[in-house]
């Protein structure tokens, strides 16, 4: 009765997030000339290519998809590399307090990101960081390092110490320890730390709209709320193309990578 239940539950959850993905697809094929103004259920045409041209070009998606597509990849990579870096003393060196360290670094994940938002708009403007993808990285690259610290330390913790020992008896520095060791032992954590913040600076709306304005230096979710504003005359068919096709580097970065994926998170579970 319990597992009829449970296969149940998940059957319900499937449908209902595959039903706003097939009015998504569905929808985006629609000629934005014919749209009737309500959610159709059937193929009405196949107009995907224009519509997404139209997204592309017309209302910058295409710089926008670019410059998200760096913040993600260049932000996540820098963030787990200083998370990795922060786990590992913490977990491994001998420094005073690590509990205090580790609650202050996992701080960055327990306030609100809208409580930032004033302050950060005030120095990014006096430091003329504002509109810049220079700005906009050092601030993706900070967000994503709790979250990455996080996960990344609480797998270096299920690491027996004998390993850090033995190396150290070897004459192994530090440096190498970290290099040579822990972070070959903590490829599958490395790579679900950096899907987890690939996805969340991809996703991310606030800080892009907050922070810039300019199609070329905005992410893509910003741009794609310009198109539902700016260009909402091109009709929904396009607007729906255009988040059809940001949908797609984070659905397939969890497809090819699904494997190392899940044995991160499994590894954190332990």
């Amino acid at each position: 009765m319990g597992r009829t239940v449970r296969r149940l539950f998940v059957a319900v959850c499937v449908v209902l997030w595959l039903v706003p993905l097939y009015l998504l697809v569905v929808n985006s094929l629609t000629p934005a000339a014919e749209y009737q103004g309500k959610p159709e259920w059937t193929v009405q045409g196949f107009a995907i290519w224009d519509n997404l041209k139209t997204a592309w070009d017309q209302a910058g998606i295409g710089d926008s998809f670019q410059s998200s597509l760096l913040y993600a990849v260049v932000c996540g990579l820098v963030a787990v590399l200083v998370a990795a870096m922060a786990a590992f003393a913490v977990v491994i060196l001998p420094i005073p307090r690590p509990a205090f360290w580790f609650w202050l670094i996992y701080s960055g994940t327990l306030f609100p990101l809208q409580m930032f938002l004033a302050p950060l708009f005030g120095l990014y403007a006096d430091a003329h960081l504002y509109d810049t993808r220079l700005g906009l990285m050092l601030v993706y690259s900070a967000w994503a390092i709790p979250f990455a610290f996080f996960l990344i330390r609480n797998q270096m913790t299920t690491m027996p110490p004998e390993l850090t020992e033995a190396a150290l008896i070897d004459g192994a520095s530090l440096r190498r320890i970290f290099w040579r060791i822990h972070v070959p032992l903590l490829r599958a954590g490395l790579a679900a730390a950096f899907i987890f913040q690939f996805t969340a600076v991809w996703n991310d709306l606030l800080l892009g709209i907050t922070l810039s304005r300019s199609p070329e230096v905005q992410p893509v979710m910003a741009a794609l709320t310009t198109l539902n504003t700016a260009y909402s005359s091109a009709g929904p068919p396009v607007i729906l193309a255009g988040a059809l096709i940001v949908s797609v580097p984070t659905l397939l970065l969890f497809l090819v990578f699904r494997g190392l994926f899940l044995r991160g998170i499994t590894a954190n579970a332990r």
